[in-house]
């Protein structure tokens, strides 16, 4: 059972200045649940129905934090999505190190949709990534639909938040994803690097662009206007690992 005061500290979660205030966020759902149990973030408590407990007694065992068995309504109650019939985890926010300018980075400027950004940290991660960096403008890496949209990736690419034109500066390999500049396709990268993506609506900020050594741009061969930041983040990380100089 969870009890009143429980969920409403759960709820109050749900927004970004109790979350700060508290130093703590909300993993709903089986996938980010178990990825987290598996990682080294901190589970202060965890709510699970009898049904996931069952069938993850292995896993649950290496939980540092004691099971609370609940009725999916319950979860469905407190948490953020509907269809959270399983478990939810209340974590303790990792303190993020200093941003290793000795490895490649991906940096994002004034990225605002939660399902966007969770999506470029499970591109991330796919493409070996373990950092990145947003500027300050940009939406919370613990707004609870971007942990959804990570599926799990968030227990391994840790996210900076910080001005870009600070950051830039420190990196020797600049690139710049705009509708200008060289094909994406001809350029031989190198590391290590930053490769800043702009805004979803108005790309990048002009004030950057001097501190980017190299614009590049995903040739189109139809007729839409642009791409989604995802898909953006995909295709450019794919063209960086697959062209990298050796």
């Amino acid at each position: 059972m969870i009890s009143n005061r429980d969920s409403k500290f759960i709820k109050s979660l749900q927004l970004k200045k109790f979350r700060q205030l508290e130093n703590q966020f909300v993993v709903e759902g089986a996938k980010n649940v178990l990825e987290l149990i598996q990682s080294e973030l901190k589970i202060i408590s965890l709510f699970a129905t009898a049904n996931f407990i069952e069938k993850h007694e292995i896993e649950l065992a290496n939980c540092q934090a004691s099971v609370n068995e609940v009725k999916e309504a319950e979860l469905k109650k407190v948490g953020s999505f509907v269809n959270n019939n399983a478990v939810l985890a209340v974590v303790e926010m990792p303190t993020v190190q200093s941003l290793d300018a000795s490895k490649s980075v991906l940096a994002f400027d004034r990225i605002k949709d939660p399902g966007n950004l969770g999506t470029v940290i499970r591109i991330a991660d796919w493409y070996g990534f373990d950092q990145i960096v947003c500027s300050s403008e940009s939406v919370d890496c613990f707004n609870p639909k971007v942990i959804s949209a990570t599926m799990g990736s968030f227990t391994r690419v840790k996210v900076h938040y910080a001005s870009l034109s600070d950051i830039l500066p420190k990196y020797n390999h600049t690139y710049g994803t705009t509708l200008q500049g060289d094909n994406i396709h001809e350029i031989h990268f190198e590391e290590p690097a930053i490769i800043v993506f702009g805004n979803e609506s108005q790309g990048l900020d002009d004030a950057l662009k001097p501190l980017i050594k190299q614009e590049v741009f995903i040739p189109g061969y139809g007729d839409a206007e642009s791409l989604n930041v995802a898909i953006s983040t995909a295709v450019f990380c794919d063209n960086f690992r697959r062209l990298l100089k050796r």
